[in-house]
Order: C-alpha cells, then sequence, then structure tokens
C-alpha cells in the first residue's frame, strides 16, 4: 500500500509540474509578436480574393452545368494576413462530401448556399433539384420551400421507400444522359442531407462514380459514407473546416488538401431565395408546359406501319418521348382515377397517330363504356359534319352488346388477315407485298371493367374474345388499348387476368393508377395530374418513365383544325364511322332502310328498331306467308305503341294505296298519341283506315276467321333477293337485318312485275290486346266460339290468307293467354320484349339461360323461326318522353 501511495505522488507532482511549464509557455506566446507575412504574402493574399471573388460570382444562365464543373464558393479561408474565397468545382462528374449531416446548423446553411448558387449559375431549366433527408424529415430543405413552390426543387424524400424511388430516378436519369449526347442536357442535383439507409447509401456512391457523361451532380452529409468518386471532402474541425483536394486541381502536392482553416458561408438570404424562386419559375413553367402541337409530326401521313406504329406523347424532363404499337408492346393497359386524365392521354395517342398515318395505314376502333362523350369529336354531328377517316367504329356511352359486336368484328378481321398470311406465305405484317397491304388497327376501350361486369355470358364471351385477341392481335397488327379506374375484382377475369394482361407490356399508370403496375412499384403514387408513368415490362419496377402530356381539351381549337385537315385529306369515297350512340332515339323516319322501301316488293318488312351492333343495321321482320309471321310487343312500357307505329308505318311504305288495309283498335289511353299520329300518317298516304273499339275488334276477328285460306301466289318461298325493297339499305351503309340479325340483305332487287297487284294484305294492328280479354273471352250464343278461338284460328291461317297481327300485350302471361298457352307461342314467331323480366322472358320461350337484363330504351328482339335474339334500340318520335310504367 506504501508503494501506490508513493507512486500516486509521483504522478500528482509530475502533472503539476506540466501545468506549470504550459502556462509560462502560453504566456511567453502571448506577449510575443505576431510572425510577420513572408515577403509578398499580401499580394498573394488580394490577387486570391480578387481571383477568388471572380470565380466564385455566377453569370445567370452562361454555363450548361451538365457539360462541366463550374467553380462553386464553399467559405473564406483564414490566414495569418488575412482572408480569401474557397472555391471548388461542382457539376457533373464532381461532387461535394461533408463528414456532418445536415443536423449541424453550418452544414445545412453551406448546402444550401450551394445550391442556390448552382441554380445561380445554370440556364434557367438548366439544373434540377432533388432532396433526401431521413434524418431530419426534409427540415434542411425548409428555408428552400419557394423553390419547391416554383417547380425548381422536388419535394424532398424523407422515408426510405421515398429514398429508393429518388434513387430510380436518379439513375434513369443518368443512363438516359449517357445514352443521347446533347448541349442542353439537365443536370440532376441530388442533395443528401443527411447518410441514408446502406443499400440507398451504396446507390448514391454509385453516381459518384458513373463519370460526368452522366450529368449528375451529388452533395453528401454525413459519417460512414461509402468510397465517393470525384468528390471533394470536406471536414469540420471546431469553428473551421477543412477542404479537401477537388478532383484533377488539387490545392496541395501532398494530397493534405487546403493548407489553411476554412469558414463556411452560411445560409443565404431569404430575400435571394424568393427572388431566385421568382426568376426561375417562370422559366420552369414555361419548359413544362408541353403543347399539344409538340405531339404533331411536321408532314401529315408520311410515316408506314409495316413494322409498327409510333406516337409521341409528352416529354420526359425536355425529351420527348415516344410510345409504339410493334412486337415488343402490342397492346397498352392504361390506369387512373376520375379527373386523373385517361380521356386527355387517349385523345393525345389517338390524334398523334392519325397525323402521322393514313387511313390505308391505320384503322381505329373506339369504345367508351362511361356516361361521357370521350369520342363524340371523332364522328359527324349536327354542329360539325366533319369525323376522323381513320374511325371505322365508334361508341358512345357503349352498350355491352355493342362492345361485344365489336370485339367481334376484331376477331373476324383476324380471321381475314389469318387468311391473307396463308395465301402470301408469310408471318408478318411488314412481309406483305406492297400491292395488298394491311392496315394496322387500333381498338381502345375506355372504362372495359363495364364490359367485362358480373359473370353472365355476356361477360365469359367478352373474356374470351379479348384472350383470343391479345394473343394473335400482334401476329396481324391488331392492337388493344384497355383503360379503366381499376383493373381488380372484375369477376370474370377470375383465373383469366393473367392470360390476357400478360400480353400488355406497356401500362400506363396515371394519378390513382398503380394497380396496373406490379404491387411492389409504386412509382404512380404522388403523381400530379398531367403526368403518367410509362413501363414498357408489365409493369415491373425499374422500367419506368415519368411522362407530362399536354391537355388536349386545352387546345380545342388546335384539335378541329387538325380534324378538319385530316378529313378534307380523307380519300375518294371515304365513309364516315358506324356510330352507335347509347343515349340517343332511334326514330324510323331517318332509318336508311325506312327511307329505301318502295311498293312492290314480294315480302313486306316491318321495322321496329336499330340492332346493337357494329354496323347499327335495321332491326326487322319478314311478313310473309308462313305461319306464324305476326308480331308481339311485349311490355308495360309505352314504348311499346312507337314501336307499332313504326312497324305499321314501314309496312305502308310497301304497299300502293288501296293494296292493304289498316286495322287499328287503340285500346289503352296511353297508346292514343302513337294511334293517331299512325292513323294520320297512313291516311295521307292514300291507304285505308279503320279504327276498331274492344268489341269492332272481336267482331272483326270472326269475320277474319271465318275467311277461306287461299294462299296468296306472291307470298311463296321467295329468294333473298325477291324480299329486297328497292333502295333499302342496312344502318351506317350496311345491309338490314332481318330478326335484327339477317346479313343477307335488303338491297337493290326490284320486285317482279306483278308482285302483290291487285291483292290487299290486312294488318291489324293492337295497341293493348290484353285490354280486351274480358269482350274476347265471352263467347257467341249461337256458335259458342268466343272471341280467343277467332283470335287463334287468325294467328294460325293470317299470314296465309294475307292477314298480319301486330299487337302490344302488356305481359307475357296475358299474351300466353291469348295464344292458347306456352305451347302455342310459334303462333307469334315475332316478338319484341320491353321491360319483361329476363326470367320471365326466358320461361315464356323455352329458354331457360336466356340472358336479358330490361332497361330503358333497349329491347330484345326475338325471331323464332330463325331462333335469334338480338338487343335493340326501339324506334319512338322524337320528343317522347321515356316511359316504363303501366301503359
Amino acid at each position: 500500500m506504501g508503494r501506490l501511495a508513493s507512486a500516486y505522488g509521483q504522478a500528482v507532482a509530475a502533472h503539476r509540474a506540466a501545468r506549470a511549464h504550459l502556462d509560462t509557455a502560453r504566456r511567453a506566446l502571448g506577449a510575443a509578436p505576431a510572425p510577420a507575412a513572408p515577403a509578398g504574402a499580401a499580394d498573394l493574399l488580394a490577387r486570391l480574393a480578387q481571383l477568388g471573388d471572380a470565380l466564385a460570382t455566377p453569370t445567370p444562365g452562361a454555363t450548361p452545368l451538365a457539360a462541366g464543373p463550374v467553380p462553386v464558393r464553399l467559405g473564406d479561408a483564414d490566414t495569418a494576413g488575412g482572408a480569401f474565397p474557397v472555391v471548388v468545382p461542382l457539376g457533373s462528374g464532381h461532387h461535394l462530401a461533408v463528414d456532418t449531416d445536415a443536423r449541424d446548423p453550418r452544414v445545412a446553411g453551406l448546402l444550401r448556399a450551394v445550391v442556390l448558387r448552382l441554380l445561380a449559375t445554370a440556364p434557367p431549366g438548366g439544373v434540377r433539384v432533388a432532396g433526401l433527408d431521413t434524418a431530419a424529415l426534409g427540415a434542411t430543405f425548409g428555408p428552400l420551400r419557394p423553390l419547391v413552390d416554383a417547380g425548381v426543387l422536388d419535394p424532398p424524400a424523407t422515408t426510405e421507400a421515398e429514398a429508393g424511388a429518388l434513387l430510380d430516378a436518379a439513375e434513369a436519369h443518368a443512363r438516359a444522359a449517357r445514352a443521347v449526347d446533347r448541349p442542353d442536357q439537365e443536370l440532376l442535383l441530388v442533395v443528401a442531407a443527411s447518410l441514408p439507409p446502406p443499400r440507398e447509401a451504396a446507390r448514391l456512391a454509385a453516381l459518384t462514380h458513373a463519370g460526368p457523361a452522366a450529368a449528375v451532380c451529388v452533395l453528401f452529409a454525413g459519417s460512414g459514407a461509402p468510397a465517393l468518386g470525384a468528390t471533394t471532402s470536406v471536414r469540420l474541425t471546431g469553428e473551421h473546416a477543412h477542404v479537401g483536394d477537388p478532383p484533377g486541381d488539387p490545392f496541395s502536392v501532398d494530397g493534405t488538401g487546403l493548407a489553411a482553416p476554412v469558414r463556411l458561408d452560411g445560409d443565404p438570404p431569404a430575400a435571394s431565395v424568393a427572388a431566385l424562386a421568382g426568376h426561375l419559375g417562370a422559366a420552369v413553367r414555361h419548359g413544362a408546359t408541353v403543347r399539344f402541337a409538340d405531339l404533331l409530326p411536321e408532314r401529315r401521313w408520311a410515316e408506314s406501319s409495316a413494322a409498327g406504329l409510333r406516337t409521341v406523347v409528352g416529354r420526359a424532363g425536355r425529351d420527348p418521348v415516344t410510345v409504339a404499337f410493334d412486337d415488343a408492346t402490342p397492346h397498352w393497359l392504361v390506369g387512373g382515377r376520375t379527373g386523373a386524365g385517361k380521356t386527355v392521354f387517349l385523345l393525345d395517342v389517338l390524334y398523334g397517330l392519325a397525323a402521322r398515318y393514313s387511313p390505308a395505314e391505320l384503322q381505329l376502333y373506339l369504345l367508351d363504356f362511361k356516361e361521357g362523350v370521350s369520342f363524340t369529336e371523332f364522328v359527324p354531328t349536327g354542329r360539325d359534319p366533319s369525323w376522323l377517316p381513320h374511325a371505322r367504329a365508334v361508341g358512345i356511352e357503349s352498350d355491352r352488346e355493342y362492345g361485344v359486336a365489336v370485339l367481334r368484328e376484331l376477331r373476324r378481321e383476324l380471321h381475314r388477315r389469318a387468311t391473307a398470311f396463308k395465301r402470301h406465305g408469310v408471318t408478318k405484317l411488314a412481309d406483305l407485298p406492297r400491292e395488298t397491304p394491311l392496315p394496322r388497327v387500333v381498338a381502345v376501350v375506355d372504362e372495359f371493367h363495364v364490359l367485362l361486369a358480373g359473370n353472365d355470358p355476356l361477360a365469359r364471351e367478352s373474356v374470351d374474345l379479348l384472350e383470343e385477341l391479345a394473343r394473335k392481335g400482334r401476329s396481324y397488327g391488331v392492337h388493344l388499348v384497355l383503360a379503366s379506374q381499376s383493373t381488380t375484382g372484375i369477376e370474370a377475369l377470375y383465373g383469366r387476368a393473367e392470360a390476357i394482361f400478360g400480353q400488355f407490356a406497356l401500362r400506363v399508370a396515371l394519378p390513382g393508377g398503380g394497380g396496373v403496375l406490379d404491387p411492389l412499384n409504386d412509382s404512380a403514387a404522388t403523381l400530379p395530374v398531367g403526368s403518367a408513368v410509362l413501363n414498357t415490362a408489365a409493369g415491373a419496377a425499374g422500367a419506368d418513365t415519368v411522362v407530362r402530356f399536354p391537355d388536349a381539351h386545352a387546345a380545342a381549337a388546335d384539335l378541329a383544325r387538325l380534324r378538319h385537315e385530316l378529313w378534307e385529306a380523307r380519300p375518294s369515297g371515304a365513309r364516315p364511322p358506324s356510330v352507335f350512340k347509347g343515349y340517343d332515339t332511334a326514330r324510323v323516319e331517318d332509318d336508311p332502310t325506312f327511307t329505301g322501301l318502295r311498293p312492290g316488293g314480294r315480302r313486306p318488312l316491318a321495322l321496329v328498331g336499330r340492332t346493337v351492333d357494329v354496323d347499327g343495321t335495321s332491326a326487322l321482320f319478314l311478313m310473309d306467308s308462313t305461319p306464324g309471321r305476326h308480331l308481339a310487343v311485349v311490355g308495360t312500357s309505352v314504348a311499346a305503341a312507337e314501336v307499332l307505329r313504326a312497324a305499321t308505318l314501314s309496312l305502308a311504305r310497301q304497299h300502293n294505296p288501296g293494296d292493304a288495309r289498316f286495322l287499328l283498335a287503340s285500346l289503352v289511353t296511353a297508346a292514343a298519341p302513337a294511334v293517331d299520329d299512325t292513323a294520320d300518317v297512313l291516311a295521307a298516304a292514300g291507304h285505308p283506315v279503320e279504327r276498331l273499339d274492344a268489341q269492332a275488334l272481336r267482331d272483326r276477328l270472326a269475320v277474319l276467321a271465318d275467311a277461306p285460306s287461299a294462299t296468296d301466289s306472291t307470298d311463296q318461298p321467295a329468294t333473298a333477293g325477291d324480299a329486297a325493297q328497292p333502295g333499302a339499305t342496312g344502318g351506317a351503309g350496311g345491309p338490314a337485318s332481318a330478326g335484327g340479325a339477317d346479313r343477307q340483305g335488303v338491297t337493290g332487287g326490284a320486285a317482279r312485275p306483278g308482285a302483290a297487284a291487285g291483292t290487299a294484305r290486312t294488318y291489324l294492328v293492337v295497341f293493348g290486346m290484353d285490354a280486351a280479354t274480358s269482350v274476347l273471352a265471352a263467347a257467341d250464343p249461337t256458335t259458342f266460339r268466343s272471341g280467343h278461338d277467332d283470335l287463334r284460328q287468325v294467328l294460325r291461317q293470317g299470314p296465309g290468307q294475307g292477314v298480319h297481327l301486330l299487337g302490344w300485350w302488356r305481359g307475357l302471361r296475358r299474351l300466353a293467354d291469348d295464344l292458347g298457352g306456352t305451347h302455342n307461342r310459334d303462333d307469334v314467331a315475332c316478338l319484341v320484349a320491353l321491360n319483361v323480366p329476363g326470367a320471365d322472358l326466358g320461361l315464356h320461350l323455352g329458354v331457360p339461360d336466356l340472358s336479358y337484363q330490361p332497361r330503358a330504351d333497349r329491347a330484345l328482339l326475338v325471331d323464332r323461326h330463325d331462333h335469334r335474339t338480338r338487343l335493340i334500340v326501339p324506334f319512338a318520335r322524337a320528343g317522347q318522353p321515356d316511359d316504363d310504367g303501366e301503359g
């Protein structure tokens, strides 16, 4: 113990002696005069100060920083003879690293000052700043908020996911910059205010090794950074900092850096930040504005579609972005919430394609299933007769049945092209001989999830057709664009989604449309309206390009000029597109088949509406001598009276005055306006018209039932040509449709001499047949026959005698009772069902799996002789109110 105490005493004495010597040395140094500066030092410092000030004073807009580094001031070097500015090279391929993160106020101030100086040095729009601050949740960039508002500085990344997305974009920028050598390349300034997680830190370090061609400059703050390349280091030492040797231009010969302590610059004045933001903001907004004219080529219709279709859709940074329909990206999937700009984006694409490729190179099929007018401008209207000459079929507020009809037409086009390829021995569109070119087809389906709604036969057929078109379209030049708010929760796609969407290599995610991307790809999470993520790898992360696209609606005048320019250049004989407007009222007077009807046809046609198909063909029945050629319109809707009116007027146009009798029975009050109008038109055309009440109808049926059976010779079976009416055509230039589907046509073919001459047909038109039930049920006291017996006799024998019944029943049960039971349903082979439940209709027809959902302005046409059903838009008069209630 004594020995330990002795050692401790010696140590204390030695310490006291050392402190005494140190205090003496300090007093001596303080009393000594300051060492004189070397000879000429004052002149050197003055020159360094002058040169440093000149280098550190930026010349606004003079230097594109992506082309090379520029001198940037960090602070002042303190020496015995004075101070001078310290500048280091920063810019593309030259970076800065500070050994302390920006939670130290000196580092935060330095980073903000450097950012401001680089922005002030570069041309407006020449630098884009991306900030990363996971340690302080973005507080480092708070004083630079005016730059964020001006669009010069991106909102800083503060989470690991945001940091990853920022580095994804930085790496994509570096790849793109290396691929294209341009003098006005934008510099990406990545400011890491703190050390990110290890994986992101390694990626950040890799950017410093990417070289000047990458057009990236990194400002890195924090300790423990990976090995950095081409970087000037700054190390804090108390109140000063030590600045290392800049790459390529060292301060020292031995690698020790600047041999003087440096007092780092602090925060730039707030007024300077605001002034610079105001100056650059206008330039950034102007540079960021993408005009519709920027998407168009210099020459119209100058490109060939043999190898694919290409068009510019917007810009990524300052570079135009081109997308394609080709072997690599044959089909597109577009997603975005309501108001995100799906329609605007599609219009940009369609007009861009139409301006580049002639109608001989490109055809368009356009379907819109939402309540909007996305594609109205592509079709002729009463206000503007022009149309897009590339459009072949356009559906506006399309019915699902119309969408399926278009998909069937595209499948038929695939089969036609397959035959052509086999005939010429080729496997690609580009290999076809020049004398037999085939245009590429682009089919756009907006809100396609409506087409696949539910799990009914229509949805299942739609999925089958889409899968076939997606698989085979690439080879035959048929391309699909499916757009929707969401691609999830579609029941009909269960188990089939990958088979279909796997063919859609190009994904376009607008705001709220990230569902079209891979679940791990959240690059669309923060998109502003007017921008989209383009992904060419079926949504996988790492293949994203953020593009800004113009608002086509804001350029309405430019669109109108372009459309008229293309319309006026249309090929000779070009026809307007087939148009289906789901909200439109169909009028028989506007129907091309109706206007082409003339007297003398062998088999009269009863027109009842327009078929929901690609050509909008006329929905009609042949009223020949075949048993059962009567028409029953069923449903409580008063629209039934308008259907009977259209059928009656169309029949009347095919007879000379006196060749047909029209017996009109108005038994329900709601039908009175239609009956009165029908009678007036018939009388004006010279046809005899007889008005009946319920009792007169009963008496007339008795007379008609007692008439001898004599088949009119003119009603013997005839060819399709015999059935034709002179000048009758189908809708939109297409063939008329017997039963809404008979494509034999009713064009051309004048009637044979003497056809129907001298033989009077009788058309008994009853508006509300079920209203006469009580009268018809009563039996004659002499013959014991009821009116129903006479009705059934007329139904069986009438067509052979030239007698046809056209009636409106307000219920299927009432119709079945009048027929004598459903086993007699073939006695009325022609049926138009309005607001009748599909299950009840299927039961009446003996078709248990009938798929029909009644809705306003639609009807189901059934021709039992042809075993066909078709959805139709029933004819109505303009101005008639919709009515699905009791007639």
